[in-house]
């Protein structure tokens, strides 16, 4: 099973940015495919954002469109989520996913790898 550690968490006022990185202990697969997925305490579990690390193809959630931007450096195995003008719905502990094939926005997917989580608070 592929390894990811995260960081960058932690916690910014309303208005504020994080960055968050993800690094994997190994890239496997032609459709291989990394992202962050977000739970808040009674909250459905939410993709946020995904990366085919192939072709570089990207698609980011309705929710954080035009704030959070999803990157890869496929040099160092990692990803990074740059999430701007945070607002208090944002608060939640983010996880880094891989999966060998398929990454879908949207439901409740079983990745094949997550990582162990990294808290965002937003306060306002």
């Amino acid at each position: 099973q592929v390894e990811l550690v995260e960081s960058g968490g932690g916690s910014v006022q309303v208005g504020g940015s994080l960055r968050l990185s993800c690094a994997a202990s190994e890239y496997t697969g032609a459709n291989y495919c990394m992202g962050w997925v977000r739970q808040a305490p009674g909250k459905e579990r939410e993709t946020v954002a995904i990366v085919y690390l192939g072709g570089g193809i990207t698609s980011v959630a309705d929710s954080v469109k035009g704030r959070f931007t999803i990157s890869q450096d496929n040099a160092k195995k990692s990803i990074y989520l740059e999430m701007s003008n945070l607002q208090p719905d944002d608060t939640a502990l983010y996880y880094c996913v891989s999966d060998r094939n398929y990454c879908p926005l949207t439901g409740t997917h079983e990745f094949d790898s997550w990582g162990q989580g990294t808290q965002v608070t937003v306060s306002s």
